[in-house]
């Protein structure tokens, strides 16, 4: 396997030019949602809304500003599928369509995908959904076909501030923990790493440095994966069986009981006959 490629998006420096989108659309050859014909979502200056199986980039516009709108900021950030270490979609999918590249990144292979939406449901960040017109699940691929010749993905080409930086891992990690000391040493100590380490999901391959808290730009704060939860829904289903094995129990014994109270009744009138 090759080192472990990925993207470091620095969201301090992202102006909200949708270049990624729009080189994302453009090489995977991605159709327009509704055709073109997009009513304004009122969101700020996000009219995409959110990552889908045809809109493999995102750029979230979060407004803060004070009540009478004298100060404020605008936080922006390219989301994009994070590539996890430890895969959620991966680990849900039952067809083997979702697999690890030599880069170490994930991919959904859409004629081996038979759209049951597994995966959709275990992906703790809302990446993957379903194309309407090929009727499987798709999400970001990394570019792979670029990775395979040599070349670096669509949107961390077009990016103009180099928010979306690509390279080997442990490079974007040390290049990272730069740039946060640089913000940390210009007064801006709320700036944060995200997924740069095993915390999450064992890494994520595409990471992020924020402004503000993770749940400001829509991002959990531990996501988890689908089988960390069997343990306790086996629990509660074992729980579950054996109070209704109980009910069942007593439900029969009360039969019982009533029958023989009936019998005796019956025994009872006889004889008195």
């Amino acid at each position: 396997m090759a080192e472990p490629m990925g993207f470091f998006t620095d969201t301090s420096v992202c102006i909200g030019c949708k270049a990624c989108e729009v080189a994302c659309k453009e090489w995977n050859q991605l159709p327009a949602r509704n055709g073109g014909k997009v009513q304004l979502s009122g969101l700020s200056y996000d009219n995409t809304v959110s990552l889908s199986g045809i809109q493999w980039r995102h750029v979230k516009f979060i407004e803060q500003f004070s009540p009478d709108r004298s100060t404020g900021r605008w936080l922006m950030m390219s989301d994009v599928c994070k590539h996890c270490v430890q895969a959620a979609c991966l680990e849900a999918c039952p067809t083997g369509a979702i697999i690890r590249t030599e880069f170490d990144t994930v991919v959904i292979q859409s004629d081996v995908c038979n759209g049951c939406r597994a995966c959709i449901a275990a992906c703790p960040f809302g990446v993957i959904e379903i194309n309407p017109e090929t009727n499987t699940a798709m999400k970001c691929t990394l570019c792979y076909d670029r990775l395979q010749a040599g070349m670096v993905p669509a949107c961390a080409q077009a990016c103009p501030t180099q928010s979306i930086q690509f390279g080997p891992i442990s490079e974007l990690r040390k290049r990272a923990q730069e740039r946060l000391e640089q913000l940390h040493a210009q007064g801006i100590t709320q700036a944060r790493l995200y997924g740069h380490d095993e915390s999450i999901l064992g890494g994520l391959n595409s990471f992020y440095l924020l402004l503000d808290e993770p749940e400001v730009y829509g991002l959990p704060r531990d996501p988890q994966l689908p089988s960390r939860n069997i343990p306790a829904a086996a629990g509660l289903s074992t729980a579950s069986a054996v109070v209704l094995g109980l009910l069942g129990l007593v439900s029969l014994r009360k039969r019982r009981m009533d029958a023989m109270a009936a019998e005796n009744g019956e025994s009872s009138s006889a004889r008195e006959s």
